[in-house]
């Protein structure tokens, strides 16, 4: 069965908003709103007052994980000071989620790569997640949208390295590239079973680089904003997301499409679907 996908070429604060009203889901109890803190230098990540409208009607907690590569989001000390510096602090309650450890290991019994996940602890906290996510390049992943957020995302700094690792986090950066794809659907698979049905996953094709929010040196946007996106299914977000992208008519969309597929990075959709957490098949929904 086809999800349904919401999409508007408008993109504001309140568009956001709007959408997430028109959606129609109620998130229960505690909300964990998953955002990516951005990276200190980065100048293409969605800053705090854009998400502010959608983030004050949930009422949730601004969540994040440590890195597990240098840089001012690796330790628990200067990640929390950067939420500071970026105003992450100053609008809503913020949660680093394995500011202390031990993690929180979330079983995948039907993983294909890794058959443990390992996130921040604090997550036992939540009952129901809001996964805000900016849809762009990726050094590695190709891309990151809404699976991205759920698996390295969501992983705590040892998670990170060990779905990075596909399993073996010494191998973080050397790891077949397939393999760590997989581990994210694997990863992503777990975060989704753990709460159980009650996410919102919203996705806004703005400030497109080819690089990731996680670069403290990006590059500028390769191409014009597309929209804001909006589904209870990560997986059907993100393939629409790239089919945006691919019939675009925006020359510098070769960029973004160069990267995508010099890393495989739909290989993390259809493994995603595969595991059955998610469907490929979408009704695109648009919206004024």
């Amino acid at each position: 069965m086809a999800s349904k996908v919401y999409f508007s070429r408008a993109i504001t604060p309140e568009k956001v908003l709007q959408m997430y009203t028109l959606l129609g889901k109620q998130l229960p109890g505690k909300v964990a709103i998953k955002v990516h803190s951005g990276e200190k230098g980065n100048q293409n990540f969605l800053r705090p007052d854009f998400w502010k409208p959608v983030i004050d009607h949930v009422g949730g907690t601004v969540v994040e994980c440590n890195t597990a590569y240098p840089g001012q989001r690796n330790t628990t000390k200067k990640h929390l000071k950067l939420f500071d510096t970026h105003g992450w602090s100053r609008y809503f309650p913020v949660d680093l989620l394995d500011a202390e450890g031990p993690d929180m290991v979330l079983e995948i019994p039907g993983g294909k790569i890794i058959r443990k996940n390992y996130v921040g602890k604090d997550m036992a906290n939540y009952d129901a997640t809001l996964v805000l996510s900016h849809f762009k390049g990726h050094p590695m992943g190709g891309f990151g949208g809404a699976l991205k957020q759920l698996s390295i995302g969501y992983a705590s700094a040892f998670g990170k390295a060990y779905i990075h690792g596909a399993g073996e986090p010494a191998k973080i950066w050397t790891a077949n590239q397939d393999a760590f794809k997989r581990a994210m659907a694997d990863a992503a698979m777990s975060v989704v079973e753990y709460f159980k049905g009650n996410a919102v996953y919203i996705n806004v094709m703005k400030n497109m680089s080819v690089d990731c929010d996680c670069c403290a040196i990006a590059k500028d946007p390769c191409m014009g904003d597309i929209g804001i996106l909006i589904s209870e299914d990560p997986v059907a977000l993100d393939q629409a997301c790239v089919d945006l992208v691919y019939a675009s008519d925006d020359p510098g969309k070769e960029h973004l499409i160069k990267r995508m597929e010099s890393r495989h990075g739909i290989l993390i959709v259809e493994a995603a679907a595969e595991l059955g957490f998610g469907s490929r098949e979408y009704e695109l929904i648009e919206v004024e």
